[in-house]
């Protein structure tokens, strides 16, 4: 019954037009409850998706970042504490933009912990006051990268340190490039390149055999299309956001914020070591304490009063009865741009997982279905 209304949900959803193809799974006490492949991988060549189908992560890279901070955490090898400044010097000196124009020294720092929250002044690229001089930076790294050269991780958060801030670090939260700052440091503290560092300590030994930033040649074509809704249908969306987009070779520029792909089989073991408080088929990679840390409520405030408040790069649900649909205290994860989504139910030993291949569907009305459906069937 649950799964027949789950592909029920799905197929609606696909015959309206809404999403090209998606991947679902839910885990339930460690074991794969329900698995559903629908639609297509790639519509002009009629390519449905598989369950090995390979989705560009984007923004649910964060929670990845999150979880390298923190081992580097229980180590003793990073103080969540440290000013930003004390590993990148191109945030020593910074400088906050204020409303009339003017540029003025921070109250304090940016701190490590404030790439964790979010709340370090830092913002993504936009059209308007410190967005504006990040926009530049992001169009400068990407010609370069366009050219065949681009800004290395640790380089091009450097520069970034350079750009004014969009308020004092500490006083507000704001989504932003906090993570792609925290996977330079991590770069900086562990000695061996991000992405290296994210292979050797979780990808290999979890088992996320296709999850990096970048694919080799015989992995390229499970990577989906992404596709755009438009009024005459959905339409193939070439994808060339926050420097990254180009996954046929490795990149310069490793983002912490937006740059892995992965498979939904990848991503669940993840997730499930998560739920299992830091352990996975016997193997322990973060200590239970590390997950609570990482998986609790940190913002004062709510974000934009959905019910959910922030943990370490990942919202968590404060007050259920506020969120659009149904939901269970402590449940925390993130989605990404391009149709990825996960989510943890730690009281319920839970995971939800969803992938689709269509833009800004990371927390879309068929995602809030379908969390519908399996919240009510607990």
């Amino acid at each position: 019954m649950l799964r027949q209304r789950l592909a029920d949900t799905i197929n609606r959803a696909l015959d309206a037009g809404e999403l090209a193809g998606c991947n679902l799974e839910i885990i339930k006490d460690g074991r794969s409850l329900i698995n559903i492949s629908a639609g297509y991988a790639d519509i002009e060549n009629s390519k449905k998706v598989s369950y090995d189908s390979i989705f560009r992560l984007y923004s649910q890279t964060k929670p990845v970042t999150a979880a390298a901070a923190a081992l580097l955490v229980e180590r003793g090898l990073l103080d969540v504490g440290a000013w930003v400044s004390d590993f990148l010097p191109g945030f020593n000196n910074q400088k906050v933009l204020r409303s009339d124009g003017s540029l003025a020294s921070p109250v304090r720092p940016a701190s490590v912990g404030d790439l964790l929250s979010m709340t370090a002044g830092l913002c993504y690229p936009g059209g308007s006051g410190a967005e504006k001089y990040t926009a530049r930076l992001f169009d400068e790294n990407q010609k370069q990268i366009d050219a065949g050269s681009g800004m290395g991780t640790v380089e091009f958060m450097n520069r970034l340190g350079g750009l004014p801030l969009a308020f004092d670090p500490g006083s507000e939260y704001k989504y932003s490039t906090c993570a792609d700052v925290l996977g330079a440091i991590v770069e900086i503290v562990s000695g061996v390149p991000f992405g290296e560092f994210l292979k050797q300590e979780f990808f290999e030994p979890l088992g996320m055999k296709d999850t990096g930033f970048y694919l080799p040649q015989e992995k390229l074509s499970r990577l989906v299309t992404a596709y755009m809704r438009s009024e005459s249908g959905l339409k193939p969306y070439s994808v060339k956001h926050l420097c990254v987009g180009d996954y046929t070779k490795p990149p310069r520029f490793e983002s912490g914020g937006a740059g892995l792909v992965s498979t939904l089989g990848d991503y669940a073991r993840f997730a499930t070591m998560l739920i299992n408080g830091g352990e996975y088929e016997g193997k322990r990679y973060l200590s239970r304490n590390t997950v609570a840390w990482l998986t609790k409520p940190q913002l004062t405030g709510l974000l934009e009063g959905t019910g959910y408040s922030y943990g370490k790069l990942m919202r968590v649900c404060v007050y259920p009865g506020r969120v659009n649909g149904l939901a269970l205290e402590g449940e925390y994860g993130w989605d990404g741009w391009l149709g990825t989504y996960f989510i943890n139910f730690p009281n319920e030993k839970m995971t939800f997982l969803f992938n689709q291949n269509t833009k800004d569907t990371g927390t879309a009305p068929l995602t809030r279905k379908l969390r519908n459906i399996v919240i009510a069937s607990l």
